[in-house]
């Protein structure tokens, strides 16, 4: 499960923690994560990921404490719901926002292969519509 839910680029300046926590946020805000919807274990994404369980952990816990996962004993960690997480995120701008950081990133990879902006949009365009 978690090597289909996660995915790192381990030569990202992007630290692996923030990667996870970032992708967690927007499979939430995507929908792809419902409320109380399970997690991999630590020990599961750590090992399908090949990274060590600090980095899963302390990736959890900082969403646990934006509220955007719960802690269940015996379960594990599952997403918190909606109506009593006051950082929820659940409008088109603010799941915009959580692209942003990605666009730039790839923005700056177009400007630095010297490419055009019309050919950049153009080939965003076709992966979009590719299907997943």
């Amino acid at each position: 499960m978690a090597n289909s839910l996660f995915s790192i680029i381990p030569g990202s300046s992007e630290p692996i923690y923030r990667q996870l926590v970032d992708q967690v946020r927007r499979l939430v805000a995507g929908g792809q994560l419902a409320p109380g919807a399970a997690l991999p274990s630590v020990r599961e994404v750590a090992q399908q990921l090949t990274v060590n369980p600090m980095t899963v952990s302390k990736a959890y816990g900082l969403l646990e404490l934006e509220g955007v996962l719960d802690r269940r004993r015996g379960v594990g960690m599952i997403v918190a719901d909606r109506a009593t997480s006051a950082d929820a995120v659940v409008d088109a701008a603010d799941r915009a926002a959580l692209l942003r950081p990605t666009l730039e990133r790839a923005a700056r990879e177009a400007r630095e292969l010297e490419l055009d902006p019309a050919t950049v949009l153009a080939l965003f365009t076709l992966i979009l519509k590719e299907s997943p």
